[in-house]
């Protein structure tokens, strides 16, 4: 498997958790519910805006798509720290969840500067 198939793969799993830990979630406190869904709207749109990154039909798109992923991923931990120390619940997903968007973030900032990279040698 290529590594664009990988990350791929990679950040599905990831969205599948994300909605897995939303499942958990206390269905009688309003606030966690806000906060939740929340949580559920960035942490899969992390998955689904990767894979229109992969399709971006140029280099500029997919830099945009990439960096949107950055920021996709980066609320998503922010919503699970509201989660943690705004709601006072610590989930058992939860900081797996928080480290592994933090590795994504890490992979797209990386890749946005190769890619950046490459646009300006190329010119």
């Amino acid at each position: 498997m290529d590594r664009k198939e990988e990350l791929r793969q990679r950040t599905k799993r990831f969205a599948v958790s994300i909605i897995r830990l939303y499942c958990m979630l206390p269905k009688n406190r309003l606030e966690v519910q806000v906060v939740g869904k929340q949580m559920l709207r960035a942490g899969t749109a992390v998955a689904a805006i990767y894979r229109e990154a992969s399709r971006a039909r140029s280099k500029a798109d997919f830099i945009a798509k990439i960096e949107l992923c950055t920021q996709e991923a980066d609320e998503t931990q922010m919503w699970l720290e509201i989660l943690k120390e705004g709601c006072s619940l610590d989930l058992p997903l939860r900081a797996e969840l928080w480290q592994e968007a933090d590795e994504l973030i890490a992979i797209f900032v990386t890749m946005a500067k190769n890619t950046k990279g490459t646009a300006t040698t190329s010119s």
